[in-house]
């Protein structure tokens, strides 16, 4: 059995960890991001959150993830309430050279994975030298 015990500084410690966030618990969803290859990724931790609840927006270079995780429906009593619940947002600024129209997004064991491939104008290339051919006679006059 879960015993619950009242003790108002933990609840206050508890709620400011929520709102503010702390270095092991950030008030936002937490997010890793890395480069492999030609593409970033971008992974944020949403457990307990359903897929559908999932949203993703790309407007400009800003992309905005929101979800939501709601509680329980039915007959019961919340002995312990310690994960945050309702409607969580989060938003980042892309840079111009990611290919914002190939966004492949994934979902899967409360990670989200969004893969943002590298723009083909922002890859590296090679660029060839041209130029005139010089006449040897010419240099000579």
């Amino acid at each position: 059995m879960l015993l619950r015990t009242t003790d108002p500084f933990r609840d206050f410690d508890r709620l400011a960890q929520q709102l503010l966030g702390t270095t092991n618990r950030p008030a936002v969803m937490p997010m890793d991001a890395w480069r492999e290859g030609d593409t970033f990724v971008i992974e944020f931790d949403l457990p307990g959150v359903a897929r559908d609840s999932i949203d993703l927006d790309v407007e400009r270079n800003v992309l905005t993830v929101r979800a939501e995780r709601v509680p329980r429906n039915g007959d019961w009593e919340m002995l312990a309430a310690e994960r945050p619940r309702g409607v969580f947002s989060r938003q980042l600024v892309l840079g111009d050279n990611l290919d914002l129209d190939r966004i492949d997004a994934a979902y899967d064991g409360g990670v989200l994975t969004l893969r943002v491939p590298v723009a083909e104008r922002a890859k590296p290339r090679k660029i060839q030298i041209g130029g005139r051919t010089e006449d040897p006679a010419a240099l000579e006059a």
